[in-house]
């Protein structure tokens, strides 16, 4: 699933006209690099929310199919938050554990590389951390070998790319709001969040200043 609902208040008046996820960098919309990704690693079958704008997401993006992959939309008339986006689209994501990534980050990371939740792990959720970036310097939670905890000294930042069971979000009603940091720290609580650090490249693209830097790093590449 990939996370295209917000409404990009930071990135205004950018995204006035133009949802966040179509916004262009390095030639093509931020979403589509999501898309080529995961296609690359096997990942082909897709689930992406919409609000702000979302018809522009549908037309843009159709059935996926020139992309390699099989899009279906999981439409909010109001922007449901993480947990309440990824709950209102549990029909279209099915009994497996499933990938989550935000539509509004750029990362060199290999999706291939995520654990299978059902075979090697009993854990609700597993993500993918990176060091913390300049403008979030406190960061997130603290890795303690593959463990994901609250509390601690050394803490990362979450890339918004993490690996869920479907019976994390059973508790949310559908078409309600929903932040997903609180079911996160419940389920660290029952030491049921694994992760891994990602030393590679990772962006946080929240703003025009750092979206015309991913832009200017891709079409230097």
């Amino acid at each position: 699933m990939i996370l295209a609902a917000g409404r990009g208040e930071r990135m205004r008046p950018l995204t006035d006209a133009t949802p966040k996820p179509l916004l262009l960098a390095g030639g093509k919309p931020l979403i589509q690099w999501h898309i080529e990704k995961l296609a690359q690693a096997g990942i082909r079958d897709l689930v992406i929310n919409h609000a702000h704008l979302g018809q522009q997401i549908e037309d843009t993006l159709g059935d996926g199919s020139r992309f390699g992959v099989s899009i279906r939309f999981s439409p909010e008339a109001e922007a449901l938050e993480t947990a309440g986006g990824i709950a209102n689209a549990l029909p279209l994501l099915g009994d497996a554990p499933f990938l989550v990534v935000n539509g509004d980050i750029y990362s060199d990371y290999d999706f291939s590389r995520l654990p299978d939740l059902q075979r090697g792990y009993r854990l609700d959720a597993w993500l993918v951390l990176v060091d913390n970036p300049s403008h979030h310097p406190e960061g997130d939670f603290v890795l303690n070998g593959d463990r994901i905890e609250q509390h601690g000294e050394y803490r990362l930042t979450f890339t918004g790319i993490g690996l869920y069971r479907p019976s994390l979000f059973q508790g949310i009603e559908r078409g309600g709001k929903a932040k997903l940091a609180p079911l996160l720290r419940a389920a660290m609580e029952r030491g049921a969040v694994g992760g891994e650090h990602h030393a590679g490249r990772w962006m946080d693209i929240g703003t025009p200043q750092r979206l015309n830097e991913l832009d200017q790093l891709l079409r230097g590449n």
